[in-house]
C-alpha cells in the first residue's frame, strides 16, 4: 500500500462560470480520476487560464494544465502524470495492456471535427459515428470496460472526452448517441455514474462555454 503522505499538489483549470470550482479540462479530469480511483490524496490549485498567475508560469513553462508535483518537481502532461501515478501507487492497478491502450482514441478528434463543421453534408458526422460504432462493437465483445471487467487507464482517459462530446454535441448540434449503440450508451452511463467521475466532472455550463469559441470560430 502507498504510505500515507502529504497530498499531491495538482494545478487544474478553474471554472470560467463559477468561482473556486473545477473547470472543463478533460486532461485534468483524467488525472483527477486516476487519483480518485487509486485513493491518492490531492490538493487542487485552481488556475485561471485566461489570466495565468505568475506563480503558475514559474512551474508550468508552457502555461498548460494539468501539472502535478512529484518529489518537489512539477511534472506536466497527463500521459506522463498518469504513468507516474501508476508507478508510485501501483494499487489498485490501472494500466491498460498496450494492445488495448488506443481503443477509442480517435473518438475525440472526430467529435471535434463534427462539432466545428458548418456543413451537414461534409461527412464529419458519419466519421464520428463510424468511430463510435467501432467502439460499441469492441465493448460488445470485450466489455464492459476497455480492458474487460475492471476499469483501467484507457477508460479514465476516454470518459472525460465522451462527457465533453455528450454535452457539446447535445448543446450545439442537438445530437445524441444513437440508441443502436447500446453498449456505448451503457458504458457512458456506467462510467459517468462512478463516484470518482461525479467528484471530478466539469459543470455543464463550463463545457459549453469552453467549446463555444471553437464552434463559433
Amino acid at each position: 500500500m502507498a504510505m500515507a503522505s502529504a497530498p499531491l499538489e495538482i494545478c487544474v483549470k478553474a471554472s470560467i462560470t463559477t468561482p473556486n470550482k473545477l473547470g472543463d479540462c478533460p486532461f485534468c479530469q483524467r488525472v483527477l480520476l486516476t487519483m480518485e480511483e487509486k485513493h491518492v490524496p490531492y490538493d487542487m490549485k485552481m488556475v485561471d487560464l485566461s489570466n495565468k498567475p505568475e506563480w503558475f508560469l514559474k512551474i508550468s513553462a508552457e502555461g498548460k494544465v494539468p501539472v502535478v508535483k512529484f518529489d518537489e518537481k512539477w511534472v506536466p502532461d497527463s500521459d506522463v502524470i498518469t504513468q507516474s501515478l501508476e508507478d508510485k501507487y501501483p494499487e489498485p492497478p490501472l494500466a491498460t495492456p498496450p494492445e488495448k491502450a488506443s481503443v477509442g482514441s480517435k473518438i475525440f478528434s472526430t467529435f471535434i471535427g463534427f462539432l466545428k463543421s458548418k456543413d451537414s453534408g461534409d461527412g464529419t458526422e458519419q466519421v464520428l459515428l463510424d468511430e463510435l460504432s467501432t467502439f460499441n462493437d469492441y465493448l460488445k465483445e470485450n466489455g464492459p470496460y476497455i480492458n474487460g471487467e475492471k476499469i483501467s487507464a484507457a477508460d479514465l482517459s476516454l470518459a472525460p472526452k465522451l462527457y465533453h462530446m455528450k454535452i457539446a454535441l447535445g448543446h450545439f448540434k442537438n445530437w445524441s448517441v444513437p440508441d443502436s449503440l447500446s453498449f456505448l450508451k451503457s458504458y457512458m452511463e456506467n462510467v459517468f455514474s462512478r463516484e470518482s467521475f461525479k467528484k471530478t466532472e466539469a459543470q455543464t455550463e463550463d463545457v459549453i462555454a469552453g467549446w463555444r469559441p471553437k464552434v463559433m470560430g
